[in-house]
C-alpha cells in the first residue's frame, strides 16, 4: 500500500485516500498542488473540456543561457507536465454551463508567464468574448519568465488589456488563486476577476519573500500572506476548500448571469399601518439587544445566499455585509448594515463594489438600514469616511437596476443613508430614521445628552412621520410587541411588502427607473419662497405680541 506524507502535519496518508480526497490532507486539510490536467478534472463535467492552442510553445528571444539553457527548460518542462507550457486553455462545461477554463500549472518553470502563456491567455479571452461566455482563470505562478526578460514582463499588459475588453462586454470573470499566486500574472490578469476566489492555505502577493528579501532585506511571514489574512484585509471575496470549489462555482454562474428573467408571484395589497407606540416605546424596540439583525433577516428571507468580502484594498468591514442570493428565483445582491455596529469607510467601499457588479449583471439590489450612523473616530476619517458616504450615495443615485430598500432598525444621520437611496423605501412599524439620534441632537441642542428624551418626540423619527413626509413609502407592520419576539413573523411580513413591490419596479425600464428615482429625491424637502416667509412672519406677530417687542401692545 503506497503512501504520501502531508508537508504540513507531516502525517502518512493513504494514497487512495488522498487522491480521492482531490490532494487534500484528511487531517490539517492541506491543499497540495495540483497540476492543470487534475486541475480540468476537478472543475469540468467528464469529457467536456475542448482545449485551444494545444501546440503554443515558448520561443527563446534572448537565446537565455544563465542556470541553465532555456530551451533545454522548456524541453524538461515539457516531459514532466506533458504539456507545451505553462497554461492549458479551452472551452468546458461545469455542471452544464459553458465557460472557457484557463490553468496555470505551477509543474512547468512554476507557472510563469512568458510570451506563449500572455498569448494562450489573451486568445482564451477572446475566444470567450467572440461566444459570450464567462471565463474562469485557477492560478499556481511565482509570476513573470525571467529568461524572456522585458517580453514577458509586457505580457502583463497584454493579458490586462484582453480582460478589460472581456470585462467591458458586460462578461463574467471569475479568478481562483492557489498556492502560489505571485508577481506578474498575480498584478494583471488575475487580479482583475469579477470574483476572487482563494483555496485554504494559499501564498498570495506581489514579490516572492526571496525577491523581498534580496530588495529590502526583510522576511515577511508566510502567515501574513496566507489567503485568510487577504480575506481578514479585504482583498479577496472567498476561501473556498477544493472540494466545495466546482459547486461555488457553478452558484455564482448562476447568479451572474444578465439574461436572467423571473416573474415574481402576485400579492394582494392591504391596509395600512397604524401607530401605536409612542416615540420613546418605539426608539426602545428599534433598539431592543434581541431585535432581529440584517443577518437574521438575510437567512430567513433569501435562498443560497453567497457573501461576498471585502473592499479589495484595506479591510473587510463586519458593519456592512453583502453577496449574492435568491428571493423567490430572483437573483438578487443583498447589501446591509449589520445593526449596532457603525460602518469604517472600507465597509462602504465595500458595499460600491458590489453595487457595480449589480450593475454589470443586471441584478436587483435589496438593501438594509441598520446602523447608529457612520464611525466617527479619526482613523474613519483618515481613510476618507464622508467620501466613502457620499460615492455611495452617488452610485445608488444612478444605477440602472432596481433597488429595494428597508430601514429595519436604528437609521441614524448619513451613515444610514449611504445605502438608503432607492425606488421603494420600506420601513418596519418600529425602526427609527433620522438625522442624528437623539443623544447626539440633546448634546448639540442642550449640551446634555441626557436630555435626550425631550427631543425625540420632535425628531419625529418613526415610521408613520416618515411615511407622511414622504421620505418612505410603505410600513412593514411587525408582530405583537415587536420583531424580537417572533422573528419569523417579522421576516413573513417583510417577504409580502417586498413582493409586492419588487413586481412592481421591476417593470420599468432601467433608463425610467433612474429618471424616477433622481425625480423622487429631488422632491423631497420643505421650503418656502420669499412673499410666503413675510406673510407667514406678519402671522407670527400677530399671534404672539408679547414674542415681538416691536409691535405696539394693547392698551388696558
Amino acid at each position: 500500500m503506497s503512501s504520501t506524507r502531508c508537508s504540513k502535519c507531516n502525517r502518512e496518508i493513504d494514497e487512495s485516500v488522498w487522491r480521492q480526497n482531490e490532494k487534500v490532507c484528511p487531517f490539517c486539510d492541506w491543499h497540495f498542488p495540483l497540476t492543470a490536467r487534475e486541475r480540468i478534472a476537478l472543475l469540468t463535467d467528464a469529457g467536456k473540456f475542448w482545449e485551444f492552442d494545444k501546440r503554443l510553445s515558448a520561443a527563446d528571444p534572448l537565446h537565455f543561457e544563465v542556470g541553465g539553457r532555456y530551451r533545454e527548460r522548456l524541453r524538461e518542462a515539457e516531459r514532466r507536465t506533458g504539456s507545451p507550457e505553462a497554461a492549458t486553455t479551452g472551452e468546458a462545461l461545469l455542471e452544464g454551463r459553458r465557460v472557457v477554463l484557463v490553468c496555470i500549472d505551477f509543474e512547468f518553470m512554476g507557472g510563469t508567464m512568458g510570451s506563449a502563456v500572455g498569448e494562450k491567455v489573451v486568445r482564451a479571452f477572446d475566444r470567450a468574448m467572440r461566444k459570450r461566455l464567462p471565463v474562469i482563470t485557477v492560478l499556481a505562478s511565482g509570476g513573470a519568465r525571467v529568461q524572456e526578460g522585458m517580453l514577458a514582463l509586457m505580457q502583463m499588459a497584454k493579458t490586462t488589456g484582453a480582460v478589460a475588453r472581456h470585462k467591458h462586454e458586460g462578461l463574467l470573470f471569475i479568478s481562483v488563486l492557489t498556492n502560489p499566486s505571485f508577481g506578474g500574472t498575480m498584478a494583471s490578469f488575475a487580479s482583475l476577476g469579477d470574483v476572487l476566489i482563494a483555496e485554504p492555505g494559499a501564498e498570495i502577493g506581489f514579490a516572492g519573500a526571496r525577491v523581498v528579501e534580496g530588495t529590502i532585506a526583510e522576511k515577511i511571514p508566510q502567515e501574513a500572506r496566507r489567503a485568510e489574512t487577504l480575506l481578514e484585509h479585504g482583498l479577496i471575496d472567498l476561501v473556498v476548500h477544493r472540494l466545495k470549489l466546482k459547486s461555488r462555482l457553478s452558484l455564482l454562474l448562476a447568479f451572474l448571469r444578465r439574461n436572467s428573467s423571473v416573474k415574481l408571484p402576485a400579492v394582494r395589497p392591504r391596509s395600512p399601518v397604524q401607530r401605536s407606540a409612542s416615540p420613546a416605546e418605539v426608539l426602545g424596540l428599534a433598539r431592543h439587544p434581541q431585535r432581529p439583525r440584517a443577518r437574521d433577516y438575510i437567512e430567513r428571507l433569501f435562498t443560497e445566499f453567497l457573501e461576498l468580502h471585502g473592499d479589495r484594498s484595506y479591510r473587510d468591514d463586519p458593519a456592512v455585509i453583502g453577496g449574492l442570493a435568491a428571493f423567490h428565483g430572483l437573483p438578487v445582491l443583498v447589501v446591509a448594515q449589520q445593526g449596532g455596529a457603525m460602518p469604517f469607510p472600507e465597509g462602504y467601499r465595500k458595499a460600491q463594489r458590489l453595487l457595480r457588479l449589480a450593475s454589470k449583471f443586471r441584478l436587483t439590489v435589496i438593501s438594509f438600514v441598520d446602523t447608529p450612523g457612520a464611525h466617527p473616530g479619526l482613523e474613519a476619517e483618515y481613510r476618507g469616511i464622508p467620501m466613502a458616504i457620499a460615492e455611495s450615495l452617488a452610485i445608488l443615485s444612478t444605477l440602472e437596476v432596481p433597488i429595494l430598500n428597508i430601514v429595519i432598525g436604528e437609521g441614524g444621520s448619513g451613515g444610514a443613508l449611504a445605502l438608503g437611496i432607492a425606488d421603494v423605501i420600506l420601513m418596519q412599524e418600529n425602526a427609527i430614521y433620522s438625522v442624528i439620534s437623539p443623544e447626539g441632537a440633546a448634546a448639540i441642542l442642550h449640551q446634555d445628552p441626557a436630555r435626550s428624551p425631550e427631543i425625540v418626540s420632535a425628531l419625529k423619527l418613526q415610521a408613520q412621520d416618515l411615511l407622511e413626509l414622504g421620505v418612505i413609502d410603505d410600513i412593514v407592520a411587525e408582530p405583537a410587541g415587536g420583531a424580537h419576539l417572533d422573528p419569523g413573523g417579522a421576516a413573513d411580513a417583510l417577504a409580502e411588502r417586498m413582493l409586492y413591490h419588487l413586481r412592481h419596479i421591476s417593470e420599468f425600464k432601467p433608463k425610467k427607473l433612474v429618471a424616477q428615482r433622481l425625480e423622487r429625491f429631488r422632491s423631497i424637502g420643505k421650503f418656502e419662497k420669499g412673499w410666503m416667509r413675510i406673510v407667514r412672519n406678519m402671522l407670527d406677530r400677530l399671534r404672539h405680541p408679547l414674542a415681538n417687542p416691536t409691535l405696539p401692545r394693547a392698551r388696558s
